[in-house]
């Protein structure tokens, strides 16, 4: 039997409990011809990200509507998070407005942002990601106003779309709760209204998401796939989400990829070259 590597094993626990309500360890073990121990551990780990629910002798699909703190996703697939936002960061141009929602992947992406950007506006919801680009002198930073959600580090309402609404950007960057053949899912209401707006809003609409999203309903329907202009990932999904994704025509930018598939209307060519160049030094 050909042993099953920790992420295609996690990817397949999610699989399974969108089919069942509950998963039993040893039967996972004797699947993937490891112990109970080391599923116990992958059950543990997507436990603490949120994604399902720990139960008697097994798993349990994770409630649609809950979600971890900003504070324990930032701490979750770092490493993966990190290689996302090299190659966001290598989507852009100077000169451009940006729009930047809240979340652990855009806070990564606004730090590594924060080092290489230079006569940008940029606006956001979240604090920060305020406070990373405020560090670079070439940056311009507006602030939305709003209801201030301490468990996201984040403003949200009415006042924070009306806002939005005022500008318009180049480029929209947001995260997700989750990523399916139905589109973008968010467990935050909230949050999806703000994503929405800056979507809006935006002439490019990128979504920045890693492995660990995919396939995940949530909540909130955020937006359709074929309102996404680009996917920015840490590597390809399964079969059936990348079949949608090329069905909505939505370019996808995989670090573990040498280069992207051809871009679609709205992404320019230096753009998709850049990114292009910059997975390959990244690979």
């Amino acid at each position: 039997m050909i042993r099953v590597r920790r992420n295609e094993r996690q990817q397949q626990i999610l699989a399974e409990l969108r089919l069942s309500p509950h998963v039993r360890i040893s039967a996972l073990a004797e699947r993937f011809g490891v112990s109970t121990e080391t599923v116990r551990r992958d059950v543990d780990m997507l436990s603490e990200q949120g994604l399902v629910a720990r139960a008697y002798g097994g798993a349990a699909a994770a409630p649609m509507g809950v979600q971890p703190s900003f504070g324990e996703r930032n701490e979750a697939h770092l490493e993966e998070r990190m290689r996302i936002a090299e190659c966001a960061v290598a989507l852009i141009q100077p000169g451009e407005v940006l729009m930047i929602d809240a979340g652990s992947t855009t806070s990564q992406f606004a730090r590594r942002l924060a080092v290489t950007g230079r006569d940008l506006t940029v606006l956001t919801n979240s604090l920060p990601v305020a406070t990373a680009l405020g560090s670079n002198e070439r940056i311009d930073v507006i602030l939305c106003p709003g209801d201030y959600s301490p468990g996201e580090t984040a403003v949200y309402g009415i006042e924070t779309i009306a806002f939005l609404r005022r500008f318009r950007a180049n480029s929209a960057f947001i995260g997700a709760s989750g990523l399916s053949v139905d589109g973008i899912m968010d467990a935050n209401r909230a949050a999806s209204a703000v994503k929405r707006a800056m979507f809006a809003q935006a002439d490019t609409r990128y979504l920045l998401v890693d492995h660990s999203k995919f396939n995940q309903r949530k909540l909130s329907l955020v937006e359709p796939l074929s309102a996404i202009d680009a996917v920015v990932a840490d590597c390809a999904p399964d079969s059936m989400l990348m079949a949608a994704l090329h069905d909505a025509e939505v370019i996808l930018y995989a670090a573990s990829d040498t280069e992207p598939a051809a871009p679609r209307l709205g992404l320019t060519q230096s753009r998709a070259a850049s990114a292009a160049r910059h997975i390959s030094e990244e690979t």
